[in-house]
């Protein structure tokens, strides 16, 4: 028998106007800590993101989306918060925030395989 893993995840939003709360799902978290795991992914189209909100600097918005990546990733120019434990890292990003960029309330689950449950996360939330 395969053995159950806990994880927790949280979607990444583009939140263009903090006050409206509108937002797009652009990416998952995902975080096993017994296993040391952790797996950021965005999808940010570039087209749907000027439309969502005309006023926003995409490049500006994607070069954030990628700073996460870079921190989930434990990239060593992602400045010290990316040599934390990945359960560090995983509350970092996922903390509250009044910005652009923010997560959902992390949520858990039991799995055996972090990579299936990932991708099906990801395709059910964010594709």
């Amino acid at each position: 028998m395969q053995e159950n893993h806990l994880y927790e995840y949280a979607t990444v939003r583009y939140v263009p106007r903090v006050e409206r709360e509108e937002f797009i799902n652009v990416g998952l978290a995902m975080m096993c800590k017994r296993q040391r795991w952790l797996k950021l992914r965005v999808k940010a189209d570039r087209g749907r993101l000027s439309l969502f909100s005309g006023e926003a600097d995409v490049d500006e918005v994607m070069a954030h989306l990628h700073g996460f990546e870079s921190i989930a990733d434990g990239c060593r120019d992602a400045g010290p918060m990316a040599d934390c434990p990945v359960e560090e890292r995983f509350r970092w990003l996922t903390a509250e925030k009044s910005a652009c960029l923010q997560t959902s309330r992390p949520h858990a689950g039991l799995t055996a395989d972090l990579d299936g449950t990932f991708e099906r996360l990801f395709s059910e939330l964010v594709d």
